[in-house]
Parts: structure tokens; C-alpha cells; sequence
């Protein structure tokens, strides 16, 4: 682990801090008129989900944590379990479904995807950043909608009720973003 100064704390950045992991959200850079300038910074337990917030002065010292990345398939799901098999080793993990929480439905078999350790601890699944899924229902489009910048509902083949433009027709395929869960582009 590297000690950086509270004043070097950027958004993403994990911190090792009150005996826990801490990934940095929110910083806000702060020059009191009275007083020594700091870093205020929104931190977000890895673990739990909890929230905190600090302040660091450029003195203060706060370990940084380097995370290990590995690329490694998801195999299947079976009892609130989502097993992953790393691509080098052959060797197999399971984690609880919830480590991937509202993004589950565009988790399928064969992705192959991010999963950050900390020593030998898995902490995060990173889906692809875009997936391709296929319109299951949507309503039809009605003449002379197309033209205005609205959307409608969808179902996709996954399950998961999605916004779309007029034009998107059943049984097309789109683009959708795993990080803002919305329709991007046709496929």
C-alpha cells in the first residue's frame, strides 16, 4: 500500500481508513478563511455500503489501496450464488448475488468480466460497460410520434423494464449501458 497526502485523494480512489476499505465519491477541495485549507471527501465503505464523511488535511497521511483486476467468465447462478471461473487458472469463485445488486439481469452466461480483489479477497464485479439485449414487448409506434424526443416503455428479453425511443420496434436488439441501465443505441 502507498501513503498519500489527504490532499491527493481523487474520486475512485480506495483508502485503507478506520480499519476498514473505503472507496473515495465525493471531494470537495475547502479554503477556510480562518484556518489551514483541507479536503473534504464522501467515502463509501466497500464492504457494507456505508457512508462517511472526512476531512484531510495535506499532512495527514492515509493509506492507498491497490486493488488486483482479473478478467474471469460467469459460469452460472445457483442458490443466491454467482459463480465466475478465472480465465488463466481454470480455478473457480462463488460470490452472493447482491455484489452486482440492480445490474444482475444483464449478467449472462459466458460474460466474461472485472472482478477487483483485494489480496485475496473479491470486492466488486465490473459488468462490460455496453450490452446488446433484445426488445421482448413495447408498445407499437404511432404515425407522427417519431419526430419529438420522447420515449416508452419496454421489456426486454432479461426481464427489465426499460425507456426507448418510439422507433425501437418488439424483437429488436439495442445497446444498453450497464453503468446508467438506459437504452444507448440500436444494436
Amino acid at each position: 500500500m502507498v501513503k498519500i497526502n489527504g490532499n491527493e485523494i481523487r474520486p475512485g480512489n480506495v483508502l485503507e481508513h478506520n480499519d476498514g476499505l473505503w472507496i473515495a465519491v465525493k471531494i470537495s477541495h475547502v479554503k477556510p478563511g480562518k484556518g489551514g485549507a483541507f479536503a473534504q471527501v464522501e467515502l463509501k465503505n466497500i464492504r457494507n455500503g456505508s457512508k462517511l464523511n472526512e476531512r484531510f488535511r495535506s499532512a495527514d497521511k492515509v493509506e492507498k489501496v491497490r486493488l488486483e483486476q482479473k478478467e474471469q467468465q460467469f459460469l452460472y447462478e445457483s442458490d443466491n450464488s454467482l459463480y465466475f471461473m478465472d480465465q488463466m487458472t481454470f480455478e473457480q469463485i462463488d460470490l452472493p448475488t447482491d455484489i452486482i445488486a440492480d445490474r444482475r439481469p444483464f449478467l449472462v452466461e459466458g460474460m466474461i468480466v472485472q472482478i477487483e480483489y483485494f489480496e485475496d479477497e473479491p470486492l466488486s464485479v465490473t459488468l462490460p460497460e455496453k450490452v446488446i439485449c433484445k426488445i421482448k414487448e413495447t408498445e407499437p409506434t404511432v404515425k407522427g410520434q417519431t419526430a419529438s424526443n420522447s420515449f416508452k416503455p419496454a421489456t426486454l428479453e432479461n426481464g427489465y423494464r426499460i425507456s426507448v425511443p418510439p422507433f425501437i420496434q418488439q424483437d429488436e436488439e439495442i445497446v444498453v449501458s450497464t453503468q446508467t441501465l438506459e437504452y444507448v443505441e440500436r444494436a
